[in-house]
């Protein structure tokens, strides 16, 4: 009875986030239709993100913000129900989805700082502007598309494993997509860019992981 009872609170209070996600879909629409689809199709789409890029090259704005918000509380939500279902020692509740979301609220807002602070600093080429730039539009667009994975597995047979093989596409893709549109910068710039990648991805998803357990 207390596991049935402890299921349907968890229900209801993922229920509750979906619904929320939702309204932040509803109000990034109603500030602009137009970058809500660019951001979606953004990985059919190399020219949507240019167009992006130069009508809206600004770091924070409105919608930027708001988009930021949802992206981090999708991803948060895929690794909270990864991590309570691969590990049967996690604890399960909105508490312990809380602190998993504050942890990856602060890497990527610290992620975000630094970038904004390097591309200030140094005035970085167009190049690298388009990179940091796409990098960003793309993971919205993942966490578009993991919204709709998570609302499967809520309400369907799919259990939590189809999930996350769903996010390792979709973030493979990502990686790809953006490996292939800043090939010419990469292969410049190959030792930089490794190093961009160990310093600023992953590592701190290391002490991410650390944390959590």
């Amino acid at each position: 009875m207390q596991a049935l009872e402890r299921t349907i609170i968890d229900t209801n209070w993922i229920t509750i986030l979906l619904v929320s996600l939702l309204v932040f879909i509803f109000l990034l629409k109603g500030i602009s239709v137009k970058r809500l689809k660019r951001i979606a199709f953004s990985f059919l789409n190399i020219g949507a993100i240019e167009d992006e890029i130069e009508e809206n090259n600004s770091f924070f704005n409105a919608f930027k913000s708001l988009i930021f918000v949802f992206s981090t509380t999708v991803l948060s939500l895929v690794l909270y129900k990864a991590l309570v279902y691969y590990f049967s020692s996690f604890k399960q509740g909105l508490i312990v989805f809380f602190k998993v979301f504050g942890l990856v609220f602060t890497y990527f807002i610290v992620k975000k700082l630094l970038e904004f602070l390097f591309f200030q600093l140094f005035m970085l080429s167009k190049q690298v502007k388009f990179f940091l730039f796409s990098k960003a539009i793309y993971l919205y667009s993942v966490s578009l598309f993991l919204l709709i994975g998570i609302v499967l597995v809520e309400y369907s047979q799919l259990n939590t494993s189809f999930l996350v093989y769903f996010s390792l596409v979709l973030f493979s893709i990502r990686f790809l997509l953006y490996v292939i549109n800043n090939k010419n910068l990469i292969l410049k710039e190959l030792f930089y860019f490794i190093l961009y990648l160990c310093a600023f991805e992953i590592a701190p998803l290391f002490i991410l992981f650390k944390l959590l357990f």
